[in-house]
């Protein structure tokens, strides 16, 4: 059993995340699980802060918008007619439409504005466009198992898939 953090291994993390004023955005209620190594499970900044780190340790990560969640970007906001929506319409709502191009896969979008008929939607990450800073102490690692290597991610044991 390993305690180090290395490629192919399931590392969980205690974490934060908060802006440069010191704001949390995320306190971590729940650990994250992810697979060390991985280009889909963690920024690539922080997994290489925590390569070498054992359980118990720590590191603080501050990401600028393009090593996180991109540059906020124009063209994914939209205004549509209210009357296109369901009447119980509330900002932050989130929904599932076709990507800002016509093209590509569907997005998410976010309701950030409903006003005069109107409805801003949003498809940026709601952190797009901001620096982060990522803050976690490392609580534990194990080897990956051969089908978390297969499947590219950590499982669970509700989500074995």
């Amino acid at each position: 059993m390993t305690d180090i953090v290395a490629r192919d291994t399931v590392v969980a993390l205690v974490y934060r995340v908060s802006d440069p004023d010191g704001n949390v955005l995320d306190d971590g209620k729940e650990p994250m699980v992810y697979l060390h190594g991985a280009s889909n499970s963690l920024f690539p900044k922080i997994q290489a802060a925590l390569d070498g780190k054992a359980v118990g340790e720590s590191v603080q990560v501050r990401l600028q918008p393009a090593e996180a969640f991109g540059e906020y970007d124009a063209d994914l906001v939209e205004m549509e007619d209210a009357d296109k929506f369901p009447p119980n319409l509330q900002i932050g709502m989130q929904f599932e439409g076709a990507a800002a191009d016509g093209k590509g896969e569907p997005q998410i979008y976010a309701i950030t504005d409903i006003a005069d008929g109107k409805v801003v939607l949003d498809a940026n990450h709601p952190l797009a466009g901001m620096v982060i800073d990522f803050a976690c102490t490392v609580a534990a690692v194990r080897p990956a198992t051969i089908a978390e290597l297969s499947h590219g991610h950590a499982h669970d044991e509700d989500h074995p898939h």
